[in-house]
């Protein structure tokens, strides 16, 4: 029998793209720019405000992930790590690794294939906040990201575009990451200090 699952919550991500990443606007097809830096060092944060997976549930967890693509995007090949809550029990973890594999569909499911090289997860602390219109997250030892706003002309602080990104294709804000955003592990090492960022709420919807 199919386990529907749904959850609510907030992402963003920072990248190595100088701003505005070519990845969702250019003039080519989406996904298929050239990185503006040759190749691609991307992290994702997500946080659960509310969320289930049939009966088990998800409130109040985080997932990181993090990825190096060799070229344009939609070439595939990528290099993926994860990265999810400690205070996952055994059940909640078995949830969250179907959901952000794509295995259970829904949004993630869109990039699973581009994966060509996928290092695992592991389970860690991680630390996300929401403070105004900054959002930052930290694993000790791993990584320390955070975004803001593109300065804007408009009233809200936000500028913010509907792109058609799977996290959230309606809403998506513009963003740069924060001085000091940084990743390391994996034989990965990145600082992605005043590099492209984005971030938005999240409404995901799916079934297994």
């Amino acid at each position: 029998m199919a386990t529907s699952w749904q959850l609510s919550g907030s992402y963003f991500e920072n990248c190595s793209c100088d701003v505005v990443c070519p990845c969702l606007l250019s003039t080519n097809a989406q996904l298929t720019s050239k990185p503006t830096r040759g190749v691609c060092d991307v992290g994702l944060v997500f946080h659960i405000d509310k969320g289930n997976f049939g009966d088990v549930r998800l409130d109040g967890l985080s997932v990181a992930m993090v990825a190096h693509t060799p070229g344009p995007m939609a070439d595939g090949n990528w290099t993926a790590a994860a990265y999810i809550d400690e205070r996952a029990d055994d059940r909640q973890t078995e949830a969250l690794g179907a959901i952000f594999t794509g295995a259970a569909g829904g949004p993630m499911a869109l990039l699973a294939p581009m994966i060509g090289t996928n290092l695992g997860a592991k389970k860690v602390p991680i630390s996300y906040r929401i403070d105004g219109k900054k959002r930052s997250a930290e694993i000790a030892g791993i990584m320390k990201m955070a975004v803001e706003p593109l300065p804007t002309m408009r009233e809200d602080g936000q500028m913010w575009a509907a792109t058609g990104h799977p996290i959230n294709p309606d809403w998506l804000a513009l963003a740069m990451g924060a001085e000091g955003s940084t990743f390391s592990d994996h034989d990965m090492s990145w600082d992605n200090s005043r590099r492209n960022g984005h971030y938005a709420p999240i409404n995901w919807t799916g079934q297994q």
